[in-house]
């Protein structure tokens, strides 16, 4: 996968694009709609089916106003153990993403089959849904933080191994052959000459990804891997809706508060003063010690023995290896079927939330909205939205509309826009502000200057941003089904839950080969395109 603006956390410098090719662009615009069409009378959804199961999720709603807290003690342990869950989960997958990043670098590599390997093992760790982590160590090591953890760590070096890579790719050589000049060994070189200059590139990444790993984390305690998912997923198979919305407004608050964190964080660690290079140190010696303290106190809250840490190969391995070799006669047609449907809820919600994202997007720029109030409302939208995991969303339509892809499809397309419309956002953001002055001073209004000057500036990113989105939508289509919303993902939980791990086999094979089939076929398209 090309790393894109949806890749890129906030803190670093904007990509210049080139316009994106028309006739290429065109043909892909009809492929998508035609896909879309396709895909929809595959799952049967329909816009009168939606419209038709509006008054179900109205009443669903009603039923779970007003929001409480039965226990607000443990809900607290609760919320406080996700966030440490989140924060040590990311710490693992940095401390294993910087060696394997450098083997994985064109300019660091030791040999082109180290390259490889340390390549295949960053893609499989991101084609495999962190959930799908999680199921499996569960059923190897039991219920509890350590398989949430564990599953967390090894689906964040997917991104933290290739984005380091990439900023290591993208480093200066001059540095590199003062230092080799020296007579120094190649251990040294790094330290000496790569890592100053990545390190604010990591930062930026180890920050975004500790975000996003807090969203995940919350949805692991649906298969017992600890967090506050758990006492959501009792709330929920109990119909005790009330709390169950209590805690979701926990969950909410928490997520909330972590962006914000995460956004004052960026700012003070990768906007350095020329004027003050004191302060920059200072303020990147407090972020380590925080790391640090927090990583500290993940392991003595959450009762994590760091022999554990090394310990959990064993049984896991035990587990993964019945399932080679691969069943692929148990379920039949079955298996292909729902790899089918899973791909078409992707295409459908994915295409939904563009176009529900596009003009939130758009209103939530600060620089094209019509007004502060627009801006503000906009963005909240937006908070709100990312704030609620697909998994829950998928929990509440499940309940709501009944069980079937229609469910993931309504969870996935709601998820899309808080995703998608912050990068548009970002995205329109950074145009050229030349073409809009140039607009205004011929008397052009605000809708001359969205569709002269604006949207064919954001366009590639849109693009490129829609292509990711789409990527990102398959990859959690496949993991809705253990919630009853569609898809491969509940052949594969029942494949677990009775032990048929050969049958899983040939469900995780099929599994990654559609996400890496549709990331590859993503990543070709934006690289043309973007």
């Amino acid at each position: 996968m090309n790393t894109s603006l949806a890749e890129r956390p906030s803190g670093t410098p904007p990509v210049q694009r080139k316009p994106p090719r028309p006739d290429l662009l065109h043909l892909v615009m009809v492929g998508a709609v035609i896909a879309t069409l396709v895909s929809a009378w595959a799952i049967d959804f329909a816009p009168t089916t939606l419209l038709n199961g509006l008054d179900e999720v109205a009443a669903l709603l009603e039923r779970m106003v007003p929001p409480r807290l039965d226990d607000p003690g443990r809900i607290g342990v609760l919320a406080i153990e996700t966030l440490l869950m989140a924060v040590l989960g990311t710490v693992l997958a940095a401390i294993a993403s910087v060696p394997l990043a450098f083997m994985a670098a064109r300019n660091t590599t030791p040999h082109p089959a180290v390259y490889a390997v340390a390549r295949a093992v960053i893609t499989f760790c991101r084609a495999m849904p962190d959930l799908l982590f999680a199921v499996l160590f569960v059923r190897a090591l039991g219920i509890g933080v350590l398989p949430g953890i564990l599953a967390l760590a090894l689906h964040s070096i997917g991104m933290l191994g290739k984005l380091f890579a990439d900023a290591i790719e993208q480093t200066d050589p001059g540095p590199r052959e003062a230092v080799r000049s020296t007579g120094v060994g190649y251990f040294r070189e790094m330290l000496n000459a790569v890592v100053p200059q990545v390190i604010p590139s990591w930062i930026g990444t180890f920050v975004y990804r500790i975000d996003i790993n807090l969203r995940m984390s919350v949805v692991l305690g649906f298969v017992g891997a600890g967090g506050i998912g758990f006492a959501l997923q009792d709330a929920l198979r109990g119909l005790i809706y009330p709390r169950a919305l209590g805690i979701v407004l926990v969950i909410l608050v928490i997520i909330a508060a972590m962006e914000l964190v995460a956004i004052g964080v960026r700012r003070m660690l990768l906007s350095p003063t020329q004027s003050d290079p004191r302060r920059d140190r200072i303020a990147r010696i407090m972020f380590s010690g925080s790391i640090i303290a927090l990583t500290i106190a993940a392991f003595i809250a959450l009762r994590i023995n760091p022999w554990s840490l090394v310990t959990w190969v064993g049984p896991s391995v035990e587990v993964f290896a019945r399932m080679i070799p691969p069943n692929f006669g148990a379920l039949g047609g079955a298996l292909f079927d729902a790899a089918a449907q899973t791909v078409a809820i992707g295409v459908v919600s994915t295409a939904i939330g563009v176009v529900l994202s596009i003009p939130v997007g758009i209103l939530a720029a600060r620089n094209i909205t019509p007004h502060v109030w627009v801006y503000w409302l906009a963005r909240g939208w937006i908070l709100l939205v990312r704030a609620v995991p697909e998994l829950i969303l998928a929990v509440v339509f499940v309940a709501a509309l009944g069980l079937g892809p229609i469910a993931g499809t309504c969870a996935l397309a709601i998820g899309s826009v808080g995703f998608l419309a912050k990068l548009v956002a970002d995205a329109v953001e950074e145009i050229d502000p030349g073409p809009l002055e140039a607009v205004h001073a011929v008397g052009g209004g605000w809708w001359k200057t969205l569709f002269s000057a604006v949207i064919p500036q954001a366009m590639p990113a849109m693009v490129g941003s829609s292509l990711y989105l789409f990527d990102v939508n398959v990859r959690t289509s496949t993991i809705l089904g253990i919630v009853g919303a569609g898809g491969i993902g509940y052949l594969l939980f029942e494949s677990i839950r009775t032990l048929n791990f050969d049958v899983a086999g040939a469900i995780v094979i099929v599994i990654f080969v559609i996400v890496y089939a549709i990331e590859r076929l993503s990543g070709w398209i934006r690289s043309r395109l973007v």
